[in-house]
């Protein structure tokens, strides 16, 4: 109960930290609000740990040094309804929006409302999850690579036969569609790997307990051999330490960058444990990650485009891949110790659901504090 009040009294300053940042950013009554380009983003699903950090990354990307006097950022959130995502853009645009940042609920729905967007001028820019119209521009990882390499460890881990659980994202998404098509791809050629149960997570960890413990209603832990999980590993590790299994017999695991799931991946006793299940395990596990700072990149992308200077119409970054023996901790989460390839963070520093990839060579603006708090390097 301590650790939970700890965490939730935690979770109240870096909601309020990042609501000032926030509203610092949407700030339009300064002197210089006339010169500032009017950009808007336009979320969907809001309802995960990664939708935060990558929101408070942007925001404070627009109160940096060299954005807060070119940027006048206003947020909007459609939730996954596509119909009031594309009634929200169509308002951004009469608005008269210049730019338009969005995590677009689906690849197709807004298609419509992006091209009249792109002939009133306006640019598009669509971060970790894609938009199809040509006039669009997209930024995120190789969503296929991401299902396909941790399918395949996954296959590996298990030498090619067992029952495994898929747990996926938000459906509808491209991010969910490419990444889970991956996966099953790679499963289906190796007919000794069953999947034994498949449900929707919403890349939530709370989703991911609450669509587990509905498996586990029907199926035991000794039924399972492995777990496919956008996002969940921390929280498949953690259910099963609480049912009494030895950490050497928790089940292999491919999922997310949660910094949970990566100390656990960490040798036993590697730090000191912030909680029974927020600690280094062993984990046998594989971790990707979709980078938060997308969203901050294509802030930085619209800009550069009102500024004359047109981004290239697709930008896939790097796929961020961390493996259980190769895990390297970041003590502070200062930008040269990130830059050096540190990819999991002291867990006194941040919760578990917390989101590790955060390092982006081309956002220096935008680091540790801001994806923790809303606030810029500087």
């Amino acid at each position: 109960m301590k650790e939970r009040s700890r965490w939730r009294r935690r979770g109240a300053t870096l909601a309020l930290a990042a609501a000032m940042a926030a509203g610092f950013a949407l700030g339009t009554g300064s002197a210089f609000a006339a010169k500032k380009f009017k950009i808007y983003l336009s979320m969907s699903y809001i309802g995960n740990d990664w939708q935060a950090e990558a929101q408070r990354m942007i925001s404070a990307m627009a109160i940096s040094k060299d954005y807060r006097d070119k940027v006048d950022l206003k947020i909007q959130v459609a939730g996954p309804d596509a119909r009031k995502q594309i009634q929200q853009i169509n308002s951004m645009v009469e608005a008269g929006a210049q730019a338009i940042v969005t995590f677009p609920i689906s690849p197709t729905a807004l298609n419509n409302v992006v091209r009249n967007a792109c002939r009133k001028g306006v640019v598009v820019i669509a971060y970790d999850a894609e938009i199809t119209e040509p006039c669009a521009y997209n930024i995120h990882i190789d969503q296929r690579e991401a299902g396909r390499v941790t399918g395949e460890w996954l296959v590996n881990e298990l030498h090619g036969k067992g029952n495994i659980v898929v747990i996926t994202g938000v459906p509808g998404t491209s991010v969910d569609t490419q990444r889970t098509e991956a996966a099953k791809r790679v499963f289906a050629q190796h007919p000794g790997i069953k999947i034994i149960a498949e449900t929707t997570g919403m890349w939530s960890q709370a989703v991911a307990r609450q669509k587990l413990s509905e498996i586990l209603a029907t199926h035991s832990w000794k039924d399972i051999d492995g777990l496919w999980m956008q996002v969940g590993c921390y929280t498949a590790a953690s259910m099963q330490l609480e049912a009494g299994i030895t950490p050497d017999k928790i089940k292999p695991c491919a999922g997310e960058s949660a910094n949970g799931h990566r100390v656990q991946m960490l040798p036993p006793g590697a730090l000191e444990a912030a909680s029974s299940t927020y600690k280094p395990l062993g984990y046998r596990s594989i971790s990707y990650g979709s980078p938060p700072y997308s969203g901050a990149l294509a802030l930085k992308y619209a800009v550069s485009y009102l500024e004359g200077k047109k981004p290239q119409k697709l930008t896939v970054l790097p796929l961020p891949i961390a493996r259980t023996g190769a895990m390297k901790l970041c003590q502070t989460g200062a930008w040269q110790e990130m830059k050096a390839g540190c990819n999991v963070f002291q867990p006194k520093l941040v919760p578990p659901g917390w989101f590790a990839d955060i390092y982006g060579p081309q956002t220096p603006e935008v680091g540790f504090s801001a994806a923790l708090l809303g606030q810029p390097e500087d």
